[in-house]
C-alpha cells in the first residue's frame, strides 16, 4: 500500500510530501530533503495488517 505522507526536515524545518510503501513492512531508509538536499533518516513502522503506525525523521548524526 503506497500512501502520501508529510515529512518535516530535521535540518531546515521545511515540510514536504513524499510517498511511502507500507507493503514492505517496517523499514528505515534515507531520503534527501527536497528543500535543503540533506540526507534524512526516515523510520517507518507498519503493523501486521499493513497499517502505518508511525513515521519519524532524524538527522544522520542523531
Amino acid at each position: 500500500m503506497i500512501d502520501e505522507k508529510e515529512l518535516t526536515c530535521p535540518y531546515c524545518g521545511e515540510s514536504f510530501s513524499t510517498t511511502v510503501d507500507a507493503s514492505m513492512g517496517s523499514q528505515n531508509y534515507i531520503e534527501d530533503c527536497y528543500v535543503c538536499c540533506r540526507p534524512i533518516e526516515v523510520s517507518l513502522v507498519v503493523d501486521s495488517a499493513g497499517v502505518i503506525e508511525s513515521l519519524s525523521t532524524r538527522t544522520d548524526s542523531e
